[in-house]
């Protein structure tokens, strides 16, 4: 199934994001839950990734890494489209394997239903 991944935008998305429940693993945090008026073909989610991790280079390796993670799964695993998702980085992510990180986010988001 062929699905468009957008970004949340609003500051209030976020904020509501954050009050809801969260998954936390070595390399991520996501937080997840239902927003209002939200179209349930799209895929909602946002990467961040704090400052203190590295310089821009660093900073957007690790979201283009996990751009690419929730490409690969959308194609393979089923993912909830009710929710919106917001996968907050941790500095760990620079160090490791893709293939080690995309097993254990694909973990976290099969236990998210």
């Amino acid at each position: 199934m062929k699905s468009k991944i957008i970004a949340l935008s609003k500051k209030e998305e976020f904020k509501r994001l954050l009050k809801q429940k969260k998954i936390t693993n070595k390399y991520t945090t996501i937080f997840f839950g239902k927003l209002l008026n939200k179209n349930t073909k799209n895929l909602n989610i946002s990467f961040v990734t704090k400052k203190k991790i590295g310089n821009a280079v660093k900073r957007n390796k690790i979201k283009r890494r996990l751009r690419n993670i929730m490409n690969e799964a959308v194609k393979n695993i089923t993912i909830n489209f009710n929710y919106s998702f917001l996968v907050i980085a941790k500095s760990s992510m620079l160090n490791n394997e893709y293939k080690i990180i995309k097993k254990t986010i694909f973990r976290d988001f099969e236990k998210i239903k």
